[in-house]
Parts: C-alpha cells; sequence; structure tokens
C-alpha cells in the first residue's frame, strides 16, 4: 500500500493543474478506495482544490476520459483496443499509470468450513458444474454464486485468469461494486464471490490452487489471480504543474 500511495500521490500531484481548480476522478470501485484517500491528501495540502471521485466502474471511467468528464480514470484492467480507438477519435490520447498491484480475491461466508479451492473448482462452480458445497468438502449447502457486472475490470481479470473466457452460468447473480459483492457475500451463508484485497471485512478468503491471497503473495506474482491497477490520463501530466 505505501508504493501505491507514493505513485497515487505523485499522479496527483502532477495532474491538479489540467484545470487548476478542480480535478475529476471516475472509474474503478477496486482503485476508488485508493483515489479516495488521496483526494482526501492532496485537498489538505491544497484546500482550494476540489477533488471529485466517483466509483462507477472501469469501462466508465474510461468512458468519462474519453468524453472528457474526468481528468483521471480509474481502471482495474488496461484499456481496451476499442476504447483507445474511440480515445484517439475524440483527440484524446490515454496514458496509463500503474499505481497498484492487486489480488482478485476469491470469498465465501465466514462460515463456510471450505479452506482452498483450485481455479479448476471456481471455474466449474460459476458454471453451475459445482453446485453444492459438499462437493468441495464443506457443508451440504446450495451454492449461491456472485460475480461482478460485465464491465467491470474485476469481472475481466476474473474471467480471464479463472473462468479462461468460458461462460458464467445463467444461475450466476451479477453485482456492479466490490462493495456490493462483499455484502452479498458476508450476507449469505452459501454464497461466493470475488472481490479485490481492500474489500476482505466481515468475508472470508479461501487459498486459491494452494496460495493465500496476501500482500505479499500478490506483489512477488505467486498467487494467481492477480493485476495491476491503473490510472489514466488525457496525455503525460505537466511536471511541476502544480
Amino acid at each position: 500500500m505505501k508504493r501505491a500511495i507514493i505513485a497515487v500521490s505523485v499522479l496527483l500531484a502532477v495532474t491538479a493543474g489540467v484545470r487548476g481548480e478542480a480535478l475529476r476522478i471516475e472509474g474503478s470501485t477496486t482503485v476508488g478506495p485508493i483515489a479516495d484517500a488521496f483526494a482526501q491528501y492532496f485537498k489538505s495540502i491544497q484546500p482550494d482544490l476540489s477533488v471529485t471521485v466517483n466509483q462507477t466502474g472501469s469501462g466508465d471511467g474510461a468512458a468519462a476520459l474519453i468524453d472528457g468528464r474526468c481528468d483521471i480514470a480509474d481502471m482495474s484492467r488496461f484499456m481496451s483496443a476499442d476504447e483507445f480507438k474511440k480515445a484517439v477519435d475524440k483527440g484524446v490520447l490515454p496514458v496509463a499509470h500503474v499505481v497498484a498491484m492487486d489480488g482478485v480475491c476469491v470469498v465465501v461466508h465466514p462460515s463456510n468450513p471450505v479452506q482452498a479451492l483450485t481455479k479448476a473448482q471456481i471455474r466449474d462452480i460459476y458454471m453451475s458444474k459445482i453446485t453444492n458445497w459438499k462437493e468441495v468438502g464443506g457443508a451440504d449447502t446450495p451454492i449461491v454464486a456472485i460475480s461482478r457486472d460485465t464491465s467491470s475490470g474485476t469481472y475481466e481479470t476474473f474471467e480471464s485468469l479463472v473462468m479462461q473466457k468460458q461462460k458464467m452460468a445463467p444461475a450466476v447473480e451479477y453485482v456492479n461494486s466490490n462493495p456490493q459483492a462483499q455484502a452479498r457475500v458476508k450476507s449469505t451463508n452459501g454464497a461466493i464471490g470475488y472481490v479485490g484485497l481492500a474489500f476482505l471485512e466481515g468475508v472470508k478468503v479461501v487459498k486459491v490452487d494452494g496460495v493465500a491471497a496476501t500482500r505479499q503473495t500478490i506483489a512477488n506474482g505467486t498467487y494467481p489471480v492477480a493485476r495491476p491497477l491503473f490510472m489514466f490520463t488525457n496525455g503525460y501530466p505537466k511536471l511541476g504543474s502544480t
């Protein structure tokens, strides 16, 4: 987190001069807590600067940057080729700034005795090939699979690294944000979901392929479902612009 703090502090510092009095940040709910923390910090040292953070999803962040509705787009995935094309067509040059590494943590209700799952088992759960926890060593309880919405960068990482582009079953329930996924799993005995590392309060994290999701395993690349987090700006911020 300290490295993320330094990175975001620098990014905010060099970008704040874009509008002089206002800095608008929009996008990923995963990157959102980092942006929120440093919006507060930055306003404490520049009280005349208005900083707004909207957490609406990575796709919305990209669209807002392309349309000129924000200065920084928070994204938990890299911008797609289609988004880049739309940006260039509108005269926008998206520049990626990596601000942290994050794990897509697989979580269950705290009462669930299951300690670990393989990626293959998780994939089978989301394809409804496994529908009861007793099939993976748990209690005789139906599984309630919770997923992020398909425009989410967290969803895209999970789809690529866990689902391997296999289609999720119709029974899967979709939610719009990390906090919603966390809350749904926390309140549902049979639930399984996936969230960023900052959203683990009140839920139980299971190991994936024998590896626990920790800051260390995510940073050193041993946790199998990890990805970089980005902030995108329109062009390279001018150094010393604040």
